[in-house]
């Protein structure tokens, strides 16, 4: 499958924001509402709130099929370069029977979001459109001001398109979650910051180059055995990548869900595994993670040559690597290199 980019964002550029998700920017407003005015203020671009970027969230919940069709119009609407959604949730796997492929196919535009968002990345990803695993409205764009200053060029780089190729380099601090959001002196603030360990590369293996898949693990582990989970040729040469929710599974979940990646062939086809840094995980934990990892990809599914890295800057904690679905990335274990062969947008 060749993956079709979008067009990159320029200045001016009007970007659909929606909750195809949880309706948390009617309970938040004021969080919503500034990461609305950092899209505008920070990078140009103009918004445009379609009906359920506001909508109550019981409301929400109880009509999927409204929260699609924002997805169908955002796609459809020709005006419209971009789509971000709001927030995550838990549930938003119940709007893929409603989106309309054909339009979405039609249609490649920028769409990104996290976390729960994955099942939306995931659907379009499969329609053969590039897409991007990363910051939303109210977690990411809202905190912007908080976060080290190259979080607001990495974006611009990502969406905005940059030259060929883009290596990845971590942050200089990172956070784990927001204050209370209900207090308004937390406004625009993240958790105390915490130093930034390094990637650990817990596998080395040949310098791999392939497309990039992946999102939140938890998120993924309810598409498998839907019609909307890859087929068995669809991972031949991939890279793929997982994070961990706020929910924190703990090492072992994460070990039972990478024996079914294992027992589906996906070790064989595959190129690399990268995992973003486990939010909530104490310093034990994640060396439990990492042994978790290696006693399944090596141990038990016979790969110990197939580059494996963790801690990585995406996911569930501030600021966040922009992730490509389908765009060619490469992993160089000899050099500790991670970057982008090219660029996502066209």
């Amino acid at each position: 499958m060749k993956f079709v980019k979008p067009p990159r964002l320029k200045e001016g550029d009007t970007v659909a924001v929606l909750s195809p998700s949880r309706g948390l920017p009617s309970r938040y407003p004021q969080v919503y509402e500034l990461g609305l005015r950092n899209l505008e203020a920070k990078f140009g671009l103009e918004v445009k709130e379609f009906p359920t970027a506001r909508e109550d969230k019981d409301v929400l919940y109880n009509n999927p099929g409204m929260r699609a069709e924002d997805v169908n119009a955002a796609f459809r609407d020709k005006a419209v370069n971009g789509v971000i959604a709001s927030i995550g949730g838990d549930e938003s796997i119940r709007i893929l029977p409603y989106l309309d492929s054909k339009i979405i196919r039609a249609n490649p535009k920028v769409l990104m979001g996290f976390s729960d968002i994955t099942t939306l990345t995931t659907y379009v990803n499969q329609l053969g459109l590039v897409t991007f695993n990363g910051p939303m409205v109210m977690a990411g764009f809202s905190q912007i001001d908080s976060l080290p200053t190259g979080f607001t060029e990495h974006i611009r780089q990502i969406l905005f398109g940059f030259e060929p190729p883009y290596e990845y380099a971590t942050f200089d601090f990172y956070s784990e979650g927001y204050p209370e959001w209900a207090e308004e002196e937390n406004l625009g603030r993240v958790n105390p910051p915490k130093m930034i360990s390094g990637w650990n590369w817990l596998q080395d293996g040949s310098l791999v180059r392939g497309e990039l898949f992946g999102g939140c693990a938890d998120v993924l582990e309810w598409l498998k055995g839907t019609e909307f989970w890859p087929r068995s040729d669809f991972w031949q040469g991939k890279i793929l990548f997982l994070e961990t929710s706020e929910e924190v599974p703990g090492p072992l979940r994460v070990k039972r869900w990478l024996r079914s990646y294992g027992i589906q062939g996906v070790f064989e086809k595959i190129g690399g595994i990268l995992f973003g840094r486990a939010r909530g995980y104490t310093d034990a934990q994640k060396r439990e993670l990492d042994e978790a990892i290696v006693s399944v990809v090596a141990g038990e599914f016979g790969k110990p040559e197939l580059p494996v890295v963790t801690n990585m800057d995406f996911g569930h904690t501030d600021p966040q690597f922009i992730m490509p679905l389908g765009a060619r990335a490469e992993i160089d274990s000899k050099n500790r290199r991670f970057r982008l062969l090219e660029s996502p947008v066209e």
